[in-house]
């Protein structure tokens, strides 16, 4: 059994349980490295990362670089004489971080590399109407999640599944996964294997405002995909009359017909809003006007009248 000293790479909640169950499995966790704590939401105050938070709890020593090439940082890293490293939805790492420790740096990615590489892996997979996801645990190389795999774990896609519930699921079956892979690195048990060569692999690039607004020319299958790959965030919008909506949640409409212009809705404003696509309609449960709250619709209608 190799003796492990481990340090932690992790920000949002994501990665929590990851960190919590190296602890309660009374691994040795030197140090948390995380991002600088920043203001956010209304008031501007100062927020700790979820990652930061539990660390502090712990008493585990956290380091929050704002340049990971900084001598003073490196320095401080080295100091803690980890030999392995453990990256969950934290940042890209130059080479002489992942290569410092002697067993090497893996991370958890949420999907089934080399399937879906970037940095929304759990959107694109519903967004492309996957049937099934998962967690991968891979050693850290040059090139953005490439490296040799160590294990995955597959999670099916749900048709009720949005992104909100994958992540959920996800989050919790990477940090077994992440036991499991430490398991092995300490028994040296560990048989890395490259990622297949593949022509048809699909990516999951960063997702901006504008590539959240729903494309009404499109089956209404595919439509009711792009709204669940991003429900609740960062949420597909569309534009109705002079007013933006961001739609959390919607159904396609099988024995309803229109003949309407892709985008073109119905409405009694009272208990329905159905919106025409390339091939069938769907129905708007769940929305957000801006400047309002998310509501379910019949709640958005006892105040908003649609104009057809």
């Amino acid at each position: 059994m190799r003796d492990l000293r481990i340090v932690f790479m992790g920000t949002p909640d994501f990665a929590v349980p990851t960190l919590q169950i190296l602890v309660e499995h009374k691994y040795d966790v030197a140090a948390v490295i995380t991002t600088p704590d920043k203001p956010a939401g209304r008031g501007q105050k100062i927020q700790q990362s979820p990652v930061k938070v539990y660390a502090v709890q712990q008493g585990i020593p956290v380091l929050q670089p704002t340049n990971l090439k900084s001598e003073g940082f490196l320095e401080e890293l080295r100091s803690y004489k980890a030999n392995l490293q453990i990256i969950v939805a934290f940042r890209m790492l130059p080479e002489v971080v992942w290569a410092m420790p002697e067993l090497g740096s893996f991370n958890i990615h949420g999907s089934l590399l080399p399937q879906y590489r970037g940095a929304a892996p759990i959107n694109w997979a519903i967004i492309n109407g996957e049937k099934e996801t998962g967690v991968t645990s891979f050693f850290l190389k040059h090139e953005i999640d490439t490296g040799d795999l160590i294990f995955q774990s597959r999670v099916p896609i749900l048709v009720e599944d949005d992104f909100g519930s994958v992540y959920e699921k996800l989050k919790y079956e990477g940090a077994t996964l992440a036991l499991r892979t430490v398991q092995a690195i300490e028994r040296d048990e560990v048989q890395p294997l490259p990622q297949a060569a593949s022509a048809d692999i699909k990516h999951a690039p960063k997702i901006f405002k504008e590539t959240c607004k729903i494309n009404w020319n499109q089956p209404a299958a595919k439509v009711q995909d792009f709204i669940r790959g991003l429900s609740p965030y960062p949420a597909a919008w569309t534009r109705i009359g002079d007013k933006t909506f961001k739609i959390f949640k919607a159904e396609v409409l099988e024995n309803v017909a229109y003949t309407l212009a892709p985008g073109q809705i119905r409405t009694d404003n009272k208990i329905f809003l159905h919106v025409q696509t390339a091939a069938g309609v769907i129905a708007i449960l769940d929305l957000q006007m801006e400047g309002k709250k998310r509501m379910p619709l019949q709640d958005l209608l006892r105040g908003y009248t649609f104009k057809d």
